[in-house]
Protein backbone atom coordinates (compact mmCIF):
# COMPACT_ATOMS: atom_id res chain seq x y z
CA UNK A 1 0.00 0.00 0.00
CA UNK A 2 1.74 3.43 -1.57
CA UNK A 3 1.24 6.56 0.62
CA UNK A 4 -1.37 8.13 -1.77
CA UNK A 5 -3.76 5.26 -0.66
CA UNK A 6 -2.58 5.61 3.07
CA UNK A 7 -3.99 9.28 2.87
CA UNK A 8 -6.89 8.40 1.30
CA UNK A 9 -7.96 5.77 3.16
CA UNK A 10 -7.53 8.69 6.04
CA UNK A 11 -10.15 10.97 4.29
CA UNK A 12 -12.57 8.93 3.31
CA UNK A 13 -16.28 9.36 4.70
CA UNK A 14 -18.65 6.47 6.36
CA UNK A 15 -21.30 7.50 3.91
CA UNK A 16 -22.37 5.27 1.31
CA UNK A 17 -21.30 5.54 -2.06
CA UNK A 18 -19.03 4.02 -5.24
CA UNK A 19 -15.57 3.38 -5.20
CA UNK A 20 -12.64 3.10 -8.61
CA UNK A 21 -9.89 1.57 -8.16
CA UNK A 22 -6.97 2.10 -10.54
CA UNK A 23 -3.55 0.72 -11.59
CA UNK A 24 -0.63 2.34 -12.63
CA UNK A 25 -1.43 3.46 -15.60
CA UNK A 26 -4.85 5.36 -14.14
CA UNK A 27 -7.20 3.13 -15.68
CA UNK A 28 -9.77 1.78 -13.47
CA UNK A 29 -9.54 -1.75 -13.37
CA UNK A 30 -12.94 -1.94 -10.61
CA UNK A 31 -15.67 -0.51 -9.85
CA UNK A 32 -17.72 -1.49 -6.80
CA UNK A 33 -20.13 0.16 -4.46
CA UNK A 34 -20.48 0.22 -0.21
CA UNK A 35 -23.10 1.51 2.12
CA UNK A 36 -19.97 2.61 4.28
CA UNK A 37 -17.36 3.79 1.63
CA UNK A 38 -14.83 4.02 4.82
CA UNK A 39 -15.07 0.71 6.21
CA UNK A 40 -15.13 -1.25 2.50
CA UNK A 41 -12.43 0.49 0.71
CA UNK A 42 -10.19 0.11 3.76
CA UNK A 43 -11.16 -3.94 4.06
CA UNK A 44 -9.34 -4.39 0.58
CA UNK A 45 -6.13 -3.30 2.14
CA UNK A 46 -6.56 -5.90 5.55
CA UNK A 47 -6.55 -9.26 6.33
CA UNK A 48 -6.64 -12.37 3.69
CA UNK A 49 -9.16 -12.24 0.51
CA UNK A 50 -9.57 -14.98 -2.18
CA UNK A 51 -7.31 -15.25 -5.36
CA UNK A 52 -9.50 -12.67 -7.48
CA UNK A 53 -9.26 -9.96 -4.96
CA UNK A 54 -5.51 -10.61 -4.21
CA UNK A 55 -5.01 -10.36 -7.92
CA UNK A 56 -6.58 -6.96 -7.77
CA UNK A 57 -5.30 -5.34 -4.39
CA UNK A 58 -1.29 -6.23 -6.16
CA UNK A 59 -2.82 -3.74 -9.11
CA UNK A 60 -3.95 -0.54 -6.98
CA UNK A 61 -2.03 2.45 -6.91
CA UNK A 62 -4.93 4.58 -6.49
CA UNK A 63 -8.87 5.26 -5.98
CA UNK A 64 -11.75 7.34 -6.34
CA UNK A 65 -14.67 7.85 -4.79
CA UNK A 66 -18.20 8.95 -5.57
CA UNK A 67 -20.86 10.06 -2.04
CA UNK A 68 -24.16 9.12 -2.90
CA UNK A 69 -27.06 9.92 -0.54
CA UNK A 70 -28.43 6.22 -0.31
CA UNK A 71 -27.17 2.48 -0.70
CA UNK A 72 -29.74 2.31 -3.59
CA UNK A 73 -28.30 5.15 -5.57
CA UNK A 74 -24.91 3.63 -5.05
CA UNK A 75 -26.35 0.35 -6.58
CA UNK A 76 -28.17 2.20 -9.56
CA UNK A 77 -24.29 4.18 -10.22
CA UNK A 78 -22.22 1.25 -9.95
CA UNK A 79 -24.25 -0.49 -12.50
CA UNK A 80 -23.69 2.43 -14.84
CA UNK A 81 -19.94 3.41 -14.00
CA UNK A 82 -19.30 -0.81 -15.14
CA UNK A 83 -20.99 -0.13 -18.20
CA UNK A 84 -19.06 2.57 -18.67
CA UNK A 85 -15.55 1.58 -18.01
CA UNK A 86 -16.20 -2.35 -18.45
CA UNK A 87 -13.71 -2.45 -15.50
CA UNK A 88 -11.57 -6.36 -15.98
CA UNK A 89 -12.03 -7.15 -12.54
CA UNK A 90 -15.81 -6.66 -12.68
CA UNK A 91 -18.25 -9.22 -12.94
CA UNK A 92 -19.77 -8.72 -16.70
CA UNK A 93 -23.22 -10.17 -16.99
CA UNK A 94 -25.05 -10.87 -20.20
CA UNK A 95 -22.22 -7.94 -22.11
CA UNK A 96 -24.89 -6.07 -21.34
CA UNK A 97 -27.41 -7.77 -24.39
CA UNK A 98 -30.76 -6.76 -25.10
CA UNK A 99 -33.09 -9.79 -25.29
CA UNK A 100 -35.29 -10.04 -28.49
CA UNK A 101 -38.64 -9.34 -28.48
CA UNK A 102 -41.91 -9.53 -31.31
CA UNK A 103 -43.00 -6.76 -30.96
CA UNK A 104 -46.69 -5.37 -32.89
CA UNK A 105 -46.70 -1.60 -33.71
CA UNK A 106 -49.14 0.25 -32.67
CA UNK A 107 -50.15 2.16 -35.83
CA UNK A 108 -53.21 2.50 -37.40
CA UNK A 109 -52.25 -0.56 -40.08
CA UNK A 110 -49.96 -2.44 -37.49
CA UNK A 111 -46.75 -4.26 -38.53
CA UNK A 112 -45.01 -7.20 -36.38
CA UNK A 113 -41.33 -6.91 -35.63
CA UNK A 114 -37.82 -8.16 -33.81
CA UNK A 115 -36.88 -5.25 -31.03
CA UNK A 116 -34.12 -5.53 -28.27
CA UNK A 117 -35.98 -3.13 -26.50
CA UNK A 118 -39.22 -3.58 -25.00
CA UNK A 119 -39.94 -0.29 -23.49
CA UNK A 120 -41.66 1.10 -26.41
CA UNK A 121 -45.66 1.32 -23.82
CA UNK A 122 -47.74 1.83 -26.44
CA UNK A 123 -47.25 -1.24 -28.68
CA UNK A 124 -47.46 -5.13 -27.86
CA UNK A 125 -44.50 -7.27 -26.77
CA UNK A 126 -44.19 -10.90 -26.82
CA UNK A 127 -40.98 -12.13 -24.59
CA UNK A 128 -38.02 -12.09 -24.00
CA UNK A 129 -36.45 -14.46 -25.97
CA UNK A 130 -32.88 -15.71 -24.93
CA UNK A 131 -32.65 -17.28 -27.73
CA UNK A 132 -32.53 -15.05 -30.74
CA UNK A 133 -33.58 -18.40 -33.20
CA UNK A 134 -36.42 -19.19 -31.49
CA UNK A 135 -37.23 -15.47 -31.59
CA UNK A 136 -36.94 -15.43 -35.55
CA UNK A 137 -38.72 -18.70 -36.34
CA UNK A 138 -41.35 -17.57 -34.23
CA UNK A 139 -41.61 -14.34 -36.06
CA UNK A 140 -41.51 -15.96 -39.52
CA UNK A 141 -44.82 -18.47 -38.48
CA UNK A 142 -46.73 -15.04 -37.56
CA UNK A 143 -45.70 -13.45 -40.69
CA UNK A 144 -46.89 -16.17 -42.75
CA UNK A 145 -49.85 -16.88 -40.79
CA UNK A 146 -51.55 -13.45 -40.35
CA UNK A 147 -51.79 -10.76 -43.17
CA UNK A 148 -50.41 -7.86 -41.55
CA UNK A 149 -48.26 -5.39 -43.66
CA UNK A 150 -44.91 -5.86 -44.02
CA UNK A 151 -43.68 -2.89 -45.22
CA UNK A 152 -41.80 -0.25 -43.45
CA UNK A 153 -43.48 2.65 -45.36
CA UNK A 154 -47.04 2.21 -47.02
CA UNK A 155 -46.62 2.37 -50.73
CA UNK A 156 -48.94 3.21 -53.62
CA UNK A 157 -49.33 -0.58 -55.29
CA UNK A 158 -49.73 -3.49 -53.59
CA UNK A 159 -46.98 -6.06 -53.59
CA UNK A 160 -46.19 -9.59 -53.68
CA UNK A 161 -47.53 -10.67 -50.38
CA UNK A 162 -51.05 -9.10 -51.09
CA UNK A 163 -50.86 -12.21 -54.27
CA UNK A 164 -49.53 -14.70 -51.28
CA UNK A 165 -52.52 -13.39 -49.03
CA UNK A 166 -50.11 -12.39 -46.24
CA UNK A 167 -51.16 -9.24 -46.81
CA UNK A 168 -54.53 -6.93 -46.80
CA UNK A 169 -52.87 -4.43 -48.58
CA UNK A 170 -53.60 -1.02 -46.96
CA UNK A 171 -51.99 0.80 -49.56
CA UNK A 172 -54.94 0.24 -52.21
CA UNK A 173 -57.68 -1.07 -49.45
CA UNK A 174 -59.23 0.18 -46.38
CA UNK A 175 -58.90 -1.81 -43.59
CA UNK A 176 -61.16 -1.84 -40.34
CA UNK A 177 -60.00 -1.83 -37.12
CA UNK A 178 -61.32 -4.94 -35.92
CA UNK A 179 -59.97 -6.86 -38.10
CA UNK A 180 -56.83 -5.99 -36.57
CA UNK A 181 -58.22 -6.16 -33.52
CA UNK A 182 -59.16 -9.94 -33.82
CA UNK A 183 -55.99 -10.73 -35.47
CA UNK A 184 -54.16 -9.41 -31.99
CA UNK A 185 -56.14 -11.43 -30.50
CA UNK A 186 -55.61 -14.99 -32.46
CA UNK A 187 -51.89 -14.00 -32.49
CA UNK A 188 -51.56 -13.80 -28.33
CA UNK A 189 -54.01 -16.56 -28.32
CA UNK A 190 -51.46 -18.56 -30.76
CA UNK A 191 -48.31 -17.49 -28.02
CA UNK A 192 -50.23 -17.94 -24.77
CA UNK A 193 -50.49 -22.05 -26.56
CA UNK A 194 -53.86 -21.88 -27.40
CA UNK A 195 -53.43 -23.63 -31.12
CA UNK A 196 -56.73 -25.56 -31.21
CA UNK A 197 -58.67 -23.23 -33.55
CA UNK A 198 -55.94 -21.83 -35.55
CA UNK A 199 -54.78 -25.78 -36.16
CA UNK A 200 -58.53 -26.61 -37.07
CA UNK A 201 -58.52 -24.07 -39.44
CA UNK A 202 -55.39 -24.75 -40.91
CA UNK A 203 -56.39 -28.59 -41.00
CA UNK A 204 -59.51 -27.47 -43.21
CA UNK A 205 -57.67 -25.86 -45.31
CA UNK A 206 -55.10 -28.27 -46.37
CA UNK A 207 -57.94 -31.47 -46.73
CA UNK A 208 -59.49 -28.98 -49.24
CA UNK A 209 -56.57 -28.12 -50.84
CA UNK A 210 -55.98 -32.15 -51.20
CA UNK A 211 -59.05 -32.77 -52.70
CA UNK A 212 -58.67 -30.07 -55.61
CA UNK A 213 -55.33 -31.78 -55.74
CA UNK A 214 -53.31 -29.11 -55.30
CA UNK A 215 -50.59 -30.63 -53.38
CA UNK A 216 -48.29 -28.06 -52.88
CA UNK A 217 -50.71 -25.68 -51.19
CA UNK A 218 -51.64 -28.86 -48.85
CA UNK A 219 -47.98 -29.37 -48.01
CA UNK A 220 -47.70 -25.51 -46.94
CA UNK A 221 -50.77 -25.67 -44.58
CA UNK A 222 -49.09 -29.34 -43.41
CA UNK A 223 -46.16 -27.24 -42.67
CA UNK A 224 -47.91 -24.75 -40.96
CA UNK A 225 -49.32 -27.10 -38.81
CA UNK A 226 -46.11 -28.58 -37.65
CA UNK A 227 -44.37 -25.31 -37.24
CA UNK A 228 -47.27 -24.27 -35.00
CA UNK A 229 -46.67 -27.47 -32.72
CA UNK A 230 -43.18 -26.78 -32.56
CA UNK A 231 -43.39 -23.21 -31.29
CA UNK A 232 -45.99 -23.63 -28.80
CA UNK A 233 -44.49 -27.52 -27.58
CA UNK A 234 -41.99 -26.37 -25.24
CA UNK A 235 -44.55 -23.78 -22.84
CA UNK A 236 -45.61 -27.07 -20.49
CA UNK A 237 -45.71 -24.95 -17.15
CA UNK A 238 -48.74 -23.39 -16.67
CA UNK A 239 -50.66 -20.76 -14.32
CA UNK A 240 -54.56 -19.98 -14.18
CA UNK A 241 -53.72 -16.83 -12.85
CA UNK A 242 -52.01 -15.28 -16.65
CA UNK A 243 -49.28 -13.36 -14.88
CA UNK A 244 -45.79 -12.33 -16.30
CA UNK A 245 -43.19 -13.62 -13.99
CA UNK A 246 -39.18 -14.02 -14.01
CA UNK A 247 -38.22 -17.14 -12.07
CA UNK A 248 -34.58 -16.75 -10.65
CA UNK A 249 -32.60 -19.84 -8.68
CA UNK A 250 -28.73 -19.72 -8.38
CA UNK A 251 -26.01 -22.37 -7.25
CA UNK A 252 -22.22 -21.32 -5.77
CA UNK A 253 -19.13 -23.53 -6.30
CA UNK A 254 -15.85 -24.10 -7.79
CA UNK A 255 -15.33 -20.00 -7.28
CA UNK A 256 -18.25 -19.36 -9.87
CA UNK A 257 -21.78 -18.58 -9.58
CA UNK A 258 -24.38 -19.80 -11.75
CA UNK A 259 -27.66 -17.90 -12.19
CA UNK A 260 -31.01 -19.64 -14.01
CA UNK A 261 -33.56 -17.20 -14.88
CA UNK A 262 -37.34 -18.33 -16.30
CA UNK A 263 -39.29 -16.34 -17.95
CA UNK A 264 -43.14 -16.84 -17.48
CA UNK A 265 -45.65 -15.15 -19.57
CA UNK A 266 -49.26 -15.09 -19.42
CA UNK A 267 -48.83 -18.03 -16.81
CA UNK A 268 -47.06 -19.91 -19.36
CA UNK A 269 -43.19 -21.14 -18.61
CA UNK A 270 -41.43 -20.06 -22.33
CA UNK A 271 -37.54 -19.95 -21.90
CA UNK A 272 -34.81 -19.66 -19.48
CA UNK A 273 -31.76 -17.66 -19.56
CA UNK A 274 -28.02 -19.01 -17.69
CA UNK A 275 -25.26 -16.91 -16.69
CA UNK A 276 -22.23 -18.30 -15.47
CA UNK A 277 -19.57 -16.07 -14.04
CA UNK A 278 -16.66 -16.31 -11.65
CA UNK A 279 -17.87 -15.37 -8.09
CA UNK A 280 -16.94 -12.15 -6.01
CA UNK A 281 -16.67 -11.91 -2.01
CA UNK A 282 -20.04 -11.08 -1.75
CA UNK A 283 -22.68 -13.08 -3.52
CA UNK A 284 -25.20 -11.21 -2.29
CA UNK A 285 -23.84 -7.81 -4.11
CA UNK A 286 -23.08 -10.03 -7.58
CA UNK A 287 -26.81 -11.16 -7.42
CA UNK A 288 -28.10 -7.55 -6.67
CA UNK A 289 -25.94 -6.29 -9.56
CA UNK A 290 -27.63 -8.92 -11.95
CA UNK A 291 -30.72 -8.26 -11.21
CA UNK A 292 -31.02 -4.64 -11.50
CA UNK A 293 -28.72 -4.66 -14.38
CA UNK A 294 -30.79 -7.35 -15.88
CA UNK A 295 -33.90 -5.28 -15.80
CA UNK A 296 -32.27 -1.80 -16.91
CA UNK A 297 -32.04 -3.61 -20.24
CA UNK A 298 -35.34 -5.64 -20.13
CA UNK A 299 -38.66 -5.74 -19.23
CA UNK A 300 -40.49 -6.02 -16.01
CA UNK A 301 -42.81 -8.61 -15.42
CA UNK A 302 -45.47 -8.30 -12.52
CA UNK A 303 -43.63 -10.41 -10.09
CA UNK A 304 -40.18 -11.87 -9.46
CA UNK A 305 -39.81 -15.40 -7.44
CA UNK A 306 -36.37 -16.06 -5.31
CA UNK A 307 -35.27 -18.08 -3.32
CA UNK A 308 -35.52 -17.11 0.27
CA UNK A 309 -31.53 -16.52 1.17
CA UNK A 310 -31.32 -13.81 -1.49
CA UNK A 311 -31.44 -10.38 0.26
CA UNK A 312 -34.10 -8.18 -1.62
CA UNK A 313 -34.62 -5.14 0.48
CA UNK A 314 -32.39 -3.18 -2.25
CA UNK A 315 -34.23 -4.88 -4.79
CA UNK A 316 -37.74 -4.03 -3.75
CA UNK A 317 -36.53 0.08 -3.59
CA UNK A 318 -35.35 0.01 -7.01
CA UNK A 319 -37.86 -2.32 -8.83
CA UNK A 320 -41.17 -1.02 -9.82
CA UNK A 321 -42.51 -4.71 -9.30
CA UNK A 322 -43.62 -7.32 -6.74
CA UNK A 323 -40.85 -9.16 -5.41
CA UNK A 324 -41.48 -12.68 -3.45
CA UNK A 325 -39.87 -15.70 -1.96
CA UNK A 326 -42.19 -18.28 -1.64
CA UNK A 327 -41.89 -20.78 0.90
CA UNK A 328 -44.12 -23.77 -0.59
CA UNK A 329 -46.70 -24.38 -3.43
CA UNK A 330 -46.25 -24.40 -7.20
CA UNK A 331 -44.31 -20.99 -6.74
CA UNK A 332 -41.50 -22.66 -4.27
CA UNK A 333 -41.17 -25.42 -6.89
CA UNK A 334 -40.78 -23.04 -9.84
CA UNK A 335 -37.85 -21.42 -7.99
CA UNK A 336 -36.48 -24.43 -6.72
CA UNK A 337 -36.45 -25.87 -10.12
CA UNK A 338 -34.38 -22.89 -11.33
CA UNK A 339 -31.94 -23.64 -8.89
CA UNK A 340 -31.48 -27.14 -9.82
CA UNK A 341 -31.10 -26.43 -13.16
CA UNK A 342 -28.35 -23.61 -11.89
CA UNK A 343 -26.51 -26.36 -10.11
CA UNK A 344 -26.95 -28.57 -13.00
CA UNK A 345 -25.69 -26.26 -15.58
CA UNK A 346 -22.37 -25.64 -13.36
CA UNK A 347 -21.68 -28.77 -12.71
CA UNK A 348 -21.82 -30.09 -16.26
CA UNK A 349 -19.67 -27.43 -17.41
CA UNK A 350 -16.65 -28.94 -14.65
CA UNK A 351 -17.37 -32.16 -15.87
CA UNK A 352 -16.70 -31.24 -18.80
CA UNK A 353 -13.11 -29.62 -17.63
CA UNK A 354 -12.68 -33.06 -15.89
CA UNK A 355 -13.51 -35.17 -19.37
CA UNK A 356 -10.62 -33.62 -20.76
CA UNK A 357 -8.32 -36.02 -19.75
CA UNK A 358 -6.14 -36.42 -22.75
CA UNK A 359 -4.92 -32.62 -22.09
CA UNK A 360 -4.16 -33.19 -18.76
CA UNK A 361 -2.29 -36.60 -19.09
CA UNK A 362 -0.49 -34.92 -21.65
CA UNK A 363 0.22 -31.66 -19.44
CA UNK A 364 1.51 -34.46 -16.33
CA UNK A 365 3.96 -35.93 -19.44
CA UNK A 366 5.12 -32.78 -20.31
CA UNK A 367 6.04 -32.01 -16.49
CA UNK A 368 8.09 -35.07 -15.99
CA UNK A 369 10.19 -34.45 -19.42
CA UNK A 370 10.98 -30.84 -18.73
CA UNK A 371 12.64 -32.18 -15.04
CA UNK A 372 14.01 -35.52 -16.28
CA UNK A 373 11.88 -37.73 -13.93
CA UNK A 374 9.18 -40.28 -14.53
CA UNK A 375 5.85 -38.94 -15.41
CA UNK A 376 4.43 -37.67 -11.95
CA UNK A 377 0.92 -39.64 -10.79
CA UNK A 378 0.65 -37.61 -7.41
CA UNK A 379 1.51 -34.46 -6.29
CA UNK A 380 1.32 -32.60 -3.19
CA UNK A 381 1.08 -28.91 -2.96
CA UNK A 382 1.63 -26.71 0.20
CA UNK A 383 0.30 -23.04 0.80
CA UNK A 384 0.34 -20.76 4.28
CA UNK A 385 -1.46 -18.15 5.53
CA UNK A 386 -1.63 -15.76 8.59
CA UNK A 387 -1.81 -12.06 9.01
CA UNK A 388 1.59 -11.18 10.54
CA UNK A 389 1.97 -14.32 11.88
CA UNK A 390 -1.54 -13.94 13.87
CA UNK A 391 -4.10 -17.31 13.17
CA UNK A 392 -1.24 -18.84 11.14
CA UNK A 393 -2.43 -21.93 8.81
CA UNK A 394 -1.67 -23.91 6.09
CA UNK A 395 -3.09 -26.24 3.47
CA UNK A 396 -2.28 -29.08 1.42
CA UNK A 397 -3.51 -30.18 -1.61
CA UNK A 398 -3.37 -33.22 -3.66
CA UNK A 399 -3.83 -34.09 -7.44
CA UNK A 400 -4.05 -37.73 -9.06
CA UNK A 401 -3.33 -37.36 -12.82
CA UNK A 402 -3.50 -33.82 -12.60
CA UNK A 403 -7.27 -34.13 -11.25
CA UNK A 404 -7.97 -33.03 -7.50
CA UNK A 405 -8.20 -35.67 -4.98
CA UNK A 406 -9.98 -33.76 -2.56
CA UNK A 407 -10.17 -36.67 0.42
CA UNK A 408 -6.68 -36.33 0.87
CA UNK A 409 -6.58 -32.62 1.40
CA UNK A 410 -4.98 -31.41 4.88
CA UNK A 411 -5.24 -28.83 7.10
CA UNK A 412 -2.68 -27.95 9.66
CA UNK A 413 -3.01 -25.19 12.54
CA UNK A 414 0.90 -23.91 12.87
CA UNK A 415 1.94 -24.75 16.55
CA UNK A 416 5.63 -24.08 17.20
CA UNK A 417 6.63 -20.93 15.00
CA UNK A 418 5.72 -17.74 16.40
CA UNK A 419 5.45 -14.39 14.50
CA UNK A 420 5.66 -14.14 10.42
CA UNK A 421 7.91 -17.07 9.40
CA UNK A 422 7.07 -18.68 6.53
CA UNK A 423 10.16 -20.58 5.93
CA UNK A 424 9.59 -21.88 9.85
CA UNK A 425 5.88 -22.61 9.31
CA UNK A 426 6.89 -24.55 5.70
CA UNK A 427 9.28 -26.69 8.06
CA UNK A 428 6.70 -27.59 10.42
CA UNK A 429 3.99 -28.54 7.86
CA UNK A 430 6.81 -30.16 5.60
CA UNK A 431 7.55 -32.22 8.86
CA UNK A 432 4.25 -32.96 10.29
CA UNK A 433 3.29 -34.64 6.91
CA UNK A 434 6.18 -36.69 5.69
CA UNK A 435 6.92 -37.42 9.27
CA UNK A 436 2.99 -39.38 9.44
CA UNK A 437 3.74 -40.78 5.81
CA UNK A 438 6.84 -42.32 6.97
CA UNK A 439 5.24 -43.65 10.89
CA UNK A 440 1.96 -44.59 8.81
CA UNK A 441 3.90 -46.54 6.11
CA UNK A 442 1.32 -44.48 3.75
CA UNK A 443 2.73 -44.18 0.22
CA UNK A 444 4.68 -40.80 -0.63
CA UNK A 445 3.80 -38.33 -3.39
CA UNK A 446 5.83 -38.49 -6.56
CA UNK A 447 5.70 -34.59 -6.37
CA UNK A 448 6.18 -32.07 -4.00
CA UNK A 449 5.17 -28.64 -5.05
CA UNK A 450 5.74 -25.30 -2.55
CA UNK A 451 3.76 -22.24 -3.38
CA UNK A 452 7.09 -19.57 -3.27
CA UNK A 453 10.82 -19.46 -4.56
CA UNK A 454 13.81 -21.03 -3.82
CA UNK A 455 13.41 -20.24 0.22
CA UNK A 456 10.57 -22.70 0.90
CA UNK A 457 12.10 -25.13 -1.64
CA UNK A 458 15.34 -25.38 0.30
CA UNK A 459 13.28 -25.87 3.28
CA UNK A 460 11.19 -28.82 1.76
CA UNK A 461 13.99 -30.12 0.59
CA UNK A 462 15.98 -30.26 3.71
CA UNK A 463 13.30 -31.85 5.52
CA UNK A 464 12.68 -34.65 3.11
CA UNK A 465 16.03 -35.47 2.84
CA UNK A 466 16.05 -35.71 6.07
CA UNK A 467 13.48 -38.30 6.59
CA UNK A 468 15.05 -40.08 3.32
CA UNK A 469 12.01 -39.87 1.32
CA UNK A 470 12.33 -40.63 -2.75
CA UNK A 471 10.11 -37.37 -3.36
CA UNK A 472 10.86 -34.69 -6.13
CA UNK A 473 10.58 -31.31 -5.15
CA UNK A 474 9.47 -28.35 -7.13
CA UNK A 475 8.04 -24.61 -6.38
CA UNK A 476 6.02 -22.51 -8.14
CA UNK A 477 6.56 -18.40 -8.33
CA UNK A 478 4.47 -15.67 -8.82
CA UNK A 479 4.95 -11.92 -10.71
CA UNK A 480 4.24 -8.82 -9.65
CA UNK A 481 0.71 -9.05 -10.15
CA UNK A 482 -0.03 -12.33 -8.15
CA UNK A 483 -0.28 -14.59 -11.07
CA UNK A 484 1.69 -17.72 -11.69
CA UNK A 485 5.02 -16.98 -13.54
CA UNK A 486 7.24 -19.79 -13.42
CA UNK A 487 8.39 -23.06 -12.21
CA UNK A 488 11.15 -23.72 -10.39
CA UNK A 489 13.13 -27.18 -10.03
CA UNK A 490 14.69 -28.43 -6.36
CA UNK A 491 17.44 -26.38 -7.17
CA UNK A 492 15.47 -23.24 -8.01
CA UNK A 493 16.44 -23.37 -11.91
CA UNK A 494 13.72 -21.46 -13.65
CA UNK A 495 12.16 -24.20 -15.85
CA UNK A 496 10.63 -22.93 -19.07
CA UNK A 497 7.06 -23.49 -20.07
CA UNK A 498 5.07 -21.52 -22.48
CA UNK A 499 2.03 -19.72 -20.60
CA UNK A 500 -0.38 -21.41 -23.63
CA UNK A 501 0.54 -25.04 -22.96
CA UNK A 502 -1.78 -27.39 -21.07
CA UNK A 503 0.70 -27.97 -18.48
CA UNK A 504 1.04 -24.00 -17.49
CA UNK A 505 -2.89 -24.16 -17.11
CA UNK A 506 -2.64 -27.24 -15.24
CA UNK A 507 -0.28 -25.79 -13.02
CA UNK A 508 -1.75 -22.44 -12.54
CA UNK A 509 -5.11 -24.41 -11.51
CA UNK A 510 -2.88 -26.24 -8.84
CA UNK A 511 -1.27 -23.21 -7.47
CA UNK A 512 -5.47 -21.32 -7.32
CA UNK A 513 -6.74 -24.57 -5.72
CA UNK A 514 -4.12 -24.42 -2.78
CA UNK A 515 -4.08 -20.84 -2.44
CA UNK A 516 -7.80 -21.17 -2.02
CA UNK A 517 -8.09 -23.70 0.30
CA UNK A 518 -5.47 -22.34 2.66
CA UNK A 519 -7.14 -19.02 2.68
CA UNK A 520 -10.68 -20.17 3.40
CA UNK A 521 -9.30 -22.69 6.82
CA UNK A 522 -7.14 -19.44 7.57
CA UNK A 523 -11.07 -17.38 7.59
CA UNK A 524 -12.61 -20.12 9.19
CA UNK A 525 -10.05 -20.36 11.75
CA UNK A 526 -9.73 -16.56 12.18
CA UNK A 527 -13.75 -15.95 12.47
CA UNK A 528 -14.13 -18.97 15.04
CA UNK A 529 -11.37 -17.29 17.20
CA UNK A 530 -12.71 -13.48 16.90
CA UNK A 531 -16.07 -15.07 17.92
CA UNK A 532 -14.61 -16.98 20.85
CA UNK A 533 -12.47 -14.20 22.08
CA UNK A 534 -15.80 -11.88 21.98
CA UNK A 535 -17.93 -14.22 23.94
CA UNK A 536 -15.11 -14.56 26.48
CA UNK A 537 -15.88 -10.58 27.81
CA UNK A 538 -19.24 -11.31 28.58
CA UNK A 539 -20.23 -12.78 31.92
CA UNK A 540 -22.51 -15.86 32.19
CA UNK A 541 -21.48 -17.34 28.76
CA UNK A 542 -19.12 -20.37 29.43
CA UNK A 543 -17.97 -23.43 26.96
CA UNK A 544 -21.74 -24.91 26.33
CA UNK A 545 -23.17 -21.93 25.24
CA UNK A 546 -20.27 -20.77 23.71
CA UNK A 547 -20.59 -23.87 21.35
CA UNK A 548 -24.59 -23.02 21.25
CA UNK A 549 -23.77 -19.64 19.73
CA UNK A 550 -21.30 -20.69 17.36
CA UNK A 551 -23.27 -23.45 16.56
CA UNK A 552 -26.41 -21.34 15.89
CA UNK A 553 -25.46 -18.32 14.55
CA UNK A 554 -21.75 -19.21 12.53
CA UNK A 555 -20.33 -16.00 12.63
CA UNK A 556 -20.17 -12.85 14.69
CA UNK A 557 -21.43 -10.63 11.86
CA UNK A 558 -24.72 -12.55 12.20
CA UNK A 559 -24.90 -12.87 15.74
CA UNK A 560 -24.59 -8.39 15.62
CA UNK A 561 -27.82 -8.42 13.15
CA UNK A 562 -29.74 -10.63 15.42
CA UNK A 563 -32.03 -9.43 17.75
CA UNK A 564 -32.62 -9.01 21.62
CA UNK A 565 -35.37 -10.85 21.89
CA UNK A 566 -33.35 -13.65 19.23
CA UNK A 567 -30.22 -13.72 21.72
CA UNK A 568 -33.09 -13.73 24.58
CA UNK A 569 -34.32 -17.05 23.11
CA UNK A 570 -31.00 -19.18 23.30
CA UNK A 571 -29.24 -16.83 26.74
CA UNK A 572 -30.64 -15.50 30.17
CA UNK A 573 -32.00 -12.28 30.07
CA UNK A 574 -29.68 -10.54 31.85
CA UNK A 575 -26.63 -12.50 30.11
CA UNK A 576 -28.37 -11.51 26.58
CA UNK A 577 -28.91 -7.59 27.17
CA UNK A 578 -25.28 -7.63 28.48
CA UNK A 579 -24.09 -9.85 24.90
CA UNK A 580 -26.34 -7.40 23.43
CA UNK A 581 -24.59 -4.52 24.52
CA UNK A 582 -21.14 -5.62 24.22
CA UNK A 583 -22.08 -6.45 20.42
CA UNK A 584 -22.86 -3.44 19.85
CA UNK A 585 -20.49 -1.19 21.37
CA UNK A 586 -18.43 0.96 18.55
Amino acid sequence: MNDLIKNKLSLLPSSPGCYLMKDKEGTIIYVGKAKKLKNRVHSYFVGVHNYKTTKLVSEIVDFEYIVTDSEKEALLLEINLIKDYAPKYNIMFMDNTYYPYIQMTNERHPRLKIVRNAKEKKAKHFGPFPDATAARETYKLLDRLYPLRKCNHIPKKPCLYYSLNQCLAPCIQEVDEDVYTDIKKSIVKLLNGDIKDKVNELTEKMNKASEELNFEQAKEYRDLISHIRYVTAKQHVQFNDQVDRDILGYYVDHGYLSIQLFFMRNGKLLSRDLNLVPISENVQDDLQQFIVSFYQSNTLPKEILLPQDVDDELLKEILDCKILKPQKGNKHSLVQMAIENAKESLEKKFQLMQKNEAATIGAMKQLGELLNIPTPHVIELFDNSNIQGAYAVAGMVCFKDGVPSKKDYRKYKIKTVEGPDDYGSMREVIYRRYYRVLMEGLTPPDMVIVDGGLGQIHVAKEVIESLNLPIQICGLAKDDKHSTAMLLDSEGKTIPIHPKSELFFLLTRMQDEVHRYAISFHKNVRSKSLFASLLDNVEGIGPKRKKQLLNHFKSVKKMKEASLEELKELLPEKVAEELFESLHLE
